[in-house]
């Protein structure tokens, strides 16, 4: 029995310990206020009416209503839901104490220690007992299980009052007694959970009566809570009892809590269908992006791959420029696609881990490895066509250079043949003089000579052609039918040449006279024609050249044949004086001379105009072979300034990746100052761009010279573009492992140090700092950190349980990401399936399944429709009519069974 006496009683056992710690201000004089008694029989009575009405009953004076017992037990059974043993119907004072008996025995089994209140007390119709006893049931069955944020009953109650009155003006909850005065926390608990029943603007601090009646009467209308005190008995006290204030702030509590579940219970389901929307669309993004980009690869690799030569340079230089718009404008944002779409890809894989959903499959063809396999084809594609383009550069000008000079060689024969097979077959020897026979034979060896001396040019244009064949000349077969018909007419000469010679030494015998200044000018005057006109063909010979060295050794070449000037022509004036001085012999002899030499065609204007065809060629190819000095002097500077800029930008970019690759491993600062770190790390790359556009720019400029090699630098134009996007791809790809790590830390809970912890033992075992750790490494760290995977059957076990989470593909790595996903879900709890049907459950009012409407009433609109749209109809036994299967559903979210 409960002594009311005692200052300090002894606190009721139960579940929490301390849900009695109200007694202790039970002091049973303080019952001897009229004023505190009488608002406590009013709220007791009330209070035990609210729940003795479902029962249909109720009772009048308390004090009196339970001295049987009945009331008493059926009050417990209504309250606690459980069935107490069956009571004495009987009159007399025993079965009344039984009966009182039987309810204080089912109260002392839930844990309340009943202390000074017997079972006589309560027939006898103490009233100071009867009211401790209602206490005693309402901190038992009302009071002692609430709990908000690990506080219970009576601290529990009073937490939950001052957060959901914190909002309010005026009210401030510090207590059950004096803060509830004024009326304005009741008001402002209806309010906050109904606004539509309170105008709270309008209520006045200094109007409490009104304040507390209208809270009092809108409970009692709209919120089935009697009233349990009178106004008048809150205003009129000067502290108003604290037991009737808590077991009517208890029934607000209740009233309202189903509401909470409700709501409570509404934002899991909203939280985990949000997720489950938001990577849908991840999904669908990462599909439509991965689709586009393996089109654009399929139709670009072909184009690369197109290998049909074209017969011009100009055409080939147009493919050529094709090709460069490709890499600069194609290609490049394609580029940025395929890192956007690798980095979209681990978002979600990070964020359904961390949701723990099922790991995202694309469809097949989709996967991120069959785009690396199709752009590795793309790139395999594209540095043989760069290549093959300027192959094929490089032999159209050759062809065209080769094209030319075999036709101003022919040009140079044909003319020389001109008239040669007529002259041949010509048979004025028969009635020339024996002078004129001479003169003949002698014109006919130095014709000889001079065929002979013409060999080397038949022989160089077949070779011309025979090379044109080789490099597949367009115009071949116009090339193959002259060079034919000029071996043919060569062989033709030979043959004439032959047969005329034989002619003339059958008639020499018969021939004496000759004049010997006209055999010797003819002798001498062939071999300088012969050198004149190999002196203009080479002074008019094409010529192309790559290199300075090259260019000054045709310079030096052309100096040394300007310095042999002077002797030729002494020996022009030498073969001219012969000709005078046959001239003044016949002159002084009175000899009659035909006015042509005899010996020889090759007469003095003919070897004067050639040699000042000669003396005009010579400044001729002074001023071309100054002006392709000037060229490759500008394409050697061409070549220095691209060495000095690659040379800079190169060794950048290789430092640059060789820091990234270190700021990866180390763990300074918290992960947002390494994301900061990296992002500026990453400006300051972009910054860097304007250098590998001037780059672009001075690569430009010597394609378009035709300059094919560089001997000052290693660097190629590919070269610094191949690494520009490894350091652009490898720093995006750096900064999306940072922010999933930041996103796995927030979403798990997981501290700094517990990240730098995780850091610092993957770092100790990844020895080569490749990033990834092997199977033995990664063993080495589970046993460093406590688990049980040694060199045994069940520690085998273990780690191969572990090993198929932290490597689903079985690539025999375990990256960093994956093993902070592993250590999280060691250390966090995520939403199950479970929870989610626990969830649904409340929404459905405790059923097996839920109907539309109740989905539209209780979620957000979008959410309730997903959800309407994706349930199974419900086939159970107790089924509804519009009944949904919640529970398959909220399988099927968590990758259980198909959605």
């Amino acid at each position: 029995m409960v002594d009311y006496h005692r200052a300090q009683p002894a606190p009721a056992a139960g579940p929490n310990g301390d849900y009695m710690a109200q007694e202790e201000d039970w002091d049973r004089d303080l019952l001897l206020d009229p004023a505190w008694e009488k608002q406590q029989r009013k709220t007791f009575t009330a209070w035990c009416n609210s729940h003795l009405r479902k029962a249909g009953t109720q009772i009048e004076n308390i004090d009196e209503d339970f001295r049987d017992g009945l009331k008493l037990m059926l009050l417990l059974e209504v309250i606690s839901g459980e069935r107490l043993p069956k009571p004495e119907r009987g009159k007399m004072r025993v079965h009344k104490i039984n009966n009182v008996n039987k309810a204080l025995d089912f109260i002392a089994s839930k844990g309340v220690k009943l202390v000074s209140i017997g079972a006589e007390e309560i027939v006898d119709g103490n009233a100071k007992m009867t009211l401790g006893m209602i206490w005693t049931i309402i901190l038992r069955f009302a009071i002692q299980d609430i709990s908000v944020e690990e506080t219970s009953a009576k601290e529990g109650l009073l937490l939950w009052c001052q957060r959901k009155t914190a909002p309010y003006k005026n009210v401030n909850v510090q207590n059950f007694h004096i803060s509830w005065k004024d009326g304005l926390a009741f008001n402002a608990l209806i309010h906050r959970h109904r606004p539509e029943l309170i105008e709270y603007d309008k209520l006045r601090k200094d109007d409490p009566v009104t304040n507390l009646n209208n809270a009092f009467e809108v409970a009692e209308k709209y919120l089935d809570i009697p009233k349990m005190l009178d106004a008048e008995d809150i205003v009129g006290t000067l502290r108003p009892d604290e037991k009737a204030i808590m077991t009517y702030v208890s029934c607000f509590y209740h009233a309202f809590s189903g509401a909470q579940k409700a709501e409570t219970a509404a934002n899991r389901i909203c939280k985990v269908l949000a997720v489950n929307q938001e990577n849908e669309h991840l999904m669908e993004d990462y599909e439509k992006l991965a689709s586009d980009l393996l089109e654009w690869i399929k139709r670009t690799i072909p184009w690369l791959e197109d290998r049909s030569p074209q017969k011009t340079i100009q055409e080939m230089q147009q493919k050529l420029e094709d090709f460069r718009d490709y890499r600069r404008v194609h290609k490049p944002p394609k580029v940025q696609e395929k890192c956007q779409l690798e980095i979209n890809f681990n978002t979600l894989q990070t964020k359904l881990r961390l949701s723990n959903r099922p790991a995202f499959m694309p469809s097949e063809g989709r996967m991120v490895s069959d785009i690396n396999t199709g752009w590795q084809h793309l790139e395999q594609a594209e540095k043989g066509y760069e290549e093959w383009l300027l192959n094929e550069i490089r032999r159209l000008e050759r062809l065209d250079h080769l094209a030319e000079k075999f036709r101003q060689k022919a040009s140079i024969h044909e003319a020389w043949t001109e008239g040669k097979e007529a002259m041949l077959q010509h048979r004025d020897y028969e009635a020339a003089t024996l002078s004129d026979i001479k003169a003949l034979l002698r014109k006919h060896e130095a014709f000889e000579s001079d065929l002979a001396a013409h060999q080397d040019r038949v022989e160089q244009i077949a070779a011309i052609a025979q090379e044109l064949n080789e490099l597949d000349y367009y115009d071949s077969p116009s090339v193959n039918a002259r060079c034919q018909k000029i071996c043919d007419q060569w062989d033709v000469l030979g043959s004439l040449t032959h047969s005329r010679r034989e002619a003339l030494e059958k008639t020499e015998k018969q021939l004496e006279t000759i004049d010997e200044l006209h055999l010797e000018y003819a002798k001498r005057a062939a071999p300088f024609n012969n050198w004149m006109e190999s002196a203009m063909e080479d002074l008019q010979d094409m010529f192309i050249v790559h290199t300075i060295e090259e260019i000054e050794g045709l310079i030096a070449a052309h100096d040394q044949f300007k310095s042999t000037l002077p002797d030729a022509d002494k020996e022009r004036e030498a073969i001219l004086g012969i000709q005078r001085e046959a001239q003044r012999i016949a002159d002084l002899h009175s000899i009659k001379v035909a006015g042509n030499n005899p010996y020889t065609s090759v007469t003095p204007h003919i070897i004067n105009s050639k040699w000042e065809r000669v003396q005009q060629l010579v400044p001729k190819r002074d001023h071309a072979l100054l002006e392709e000095q000037s060229k490759q002097q500008s394409n050697e500077h061409l070549r220095r300034q691209f060495a000095s800029q690659a040379n800079i930008v190169g060794p950048w970019i290789q430092t640059k990746m060789e820091e990234i690759g270190r700021i990866s491993i180390e763990m300074n600062g918290t992960l947002e100052d390494q994301l900061n770190h990296l992002k500026q790390y990453e400006q300051s790359i972009v910054d860097y761009k304007p250098n590998i556009d001037v780059l672009e720019q001075q690569h430009q400029l010597i394609q378009e010279a035709l300059i094919f090699d560089n001997k000052h630098t290693n660097y190629t134009m590919e070269h610094i573009r191949v690494g520009w996007e490894q350091l652009l791809t490898t720093i995006a790809r750096t900064i999306n492992e940072v922010e999933n790590q930041i996103l796995t830390r927030d979403a798990k809970g997981i501290s700094q140090e517990q990240m730098q912890e995780f850091r610092a033992s993957f770092n100790h075992f990844d020895k080569d700092h490749g990033g990834a750790l092997g199977p033995e490494e990664f063993k080495a760290c589970l046993i460093s950190l406590g688990y049980d995977v040694e060199n045994d059957r069940q520690g085998d076990a273990e780690f191969n349980r572990i090993m198929s989470v932290v490597d689903p593909n079985g690539s025999g790595t375990v990256t960093f990401q994956a093993f902070i996903d592993f250590m999280s879900r060691e250390t966090t709890d995520t939403d199950t399936a479970d929870q989610v049907i626990a969830s649904f459950k409340v929404l459905a009012g405790d059923k097996n399944y839920i109907t539309a409407a109740e989905l539209r009433r209780e979620l957000p609109p979008e959410q309730a429709e997903y959800c309407i749209a994706r349930m199974a109809p419900y086939r159970g036994s107790d089924a509804g009519p519009g009944a949904l299967d919640y529970k398959s559903f909220s399988t099927a979210l968590y990758g259980e069974s198909d959605l």
